[in-house]
């Protein structure tokens, strides 16, 4: 019993010795462990809610640019439809300009070529006349008949090119 004795004083010596020294020190480790672990837990929590707040502003911006995008693919179509109808109309109008520009060409040569024609044929029917009769005749005394023959042929040119 004796031992017994020594060793139950023993036990609450050692017992009084950790409560007294080093049970201070374990718990005052572990609370400012928990304390520490508590600090994590609010900081995880907070980049938790932050990353939250984060995912939400990104997708906002996100519709933000589909719906800025549709819209500018939108305004893009509008602007490439009013060039294209701007250019057709401007086209149309160039080929209407070139179109009469042609059609005036043409008749001035027509008319000129008429003109020269008609010039030079009252010397022929006259060299064709003299030909065949066989002596000069006077372009003065006929000049008459020589402007009603080149009148005939003008008319005569003139309904053809408006027959065309």
């Amino acid at each position: 019993m004796t031992t017994f004795l020594v060793e139950l004083l023993v036990f609450l010596i050692i017992c009084f010795l950790v409560g007294k020294y080093v049970w201070p020190t374990l718990k005052a480790g572990m609370e400012k462990r928990q304390g520490e672990i508590r600090a994590s837990l609010a900081a995880a929590e907070a980049a938790r809610t932050d990353a939250a707040s984060a995912e939400e502003e990104r997708l906002r911006t996100v519709e933000q640019a589909k719906v800025s995008a549709a819209q500018i693919v939108a305004q893009g179509t509008t602007t490439a439809a009013q060039i294209r109808s701007s250019s057709t109309v401007s086209a149309q109008a160039e080929y209407d300009r070139i179109v009469a520009s042609a059609h005036t060409e043409v008749s001035l040569a027509r008319q000129r070529a008429i003109d020269e024609a008609s010039s030079t044929l009252g010397g022929v029917v006259m060299e064709i006349v003299e030909a065949v009769i066989g002596r000069e005749v006077d372009a003065a005394a006929h000049a008459d008949l020589v402007g009603q023959a080149v009148s005939a042929l003008d008319a005569t040119s003139g309904t053809q090119g408006a027959a065309r």
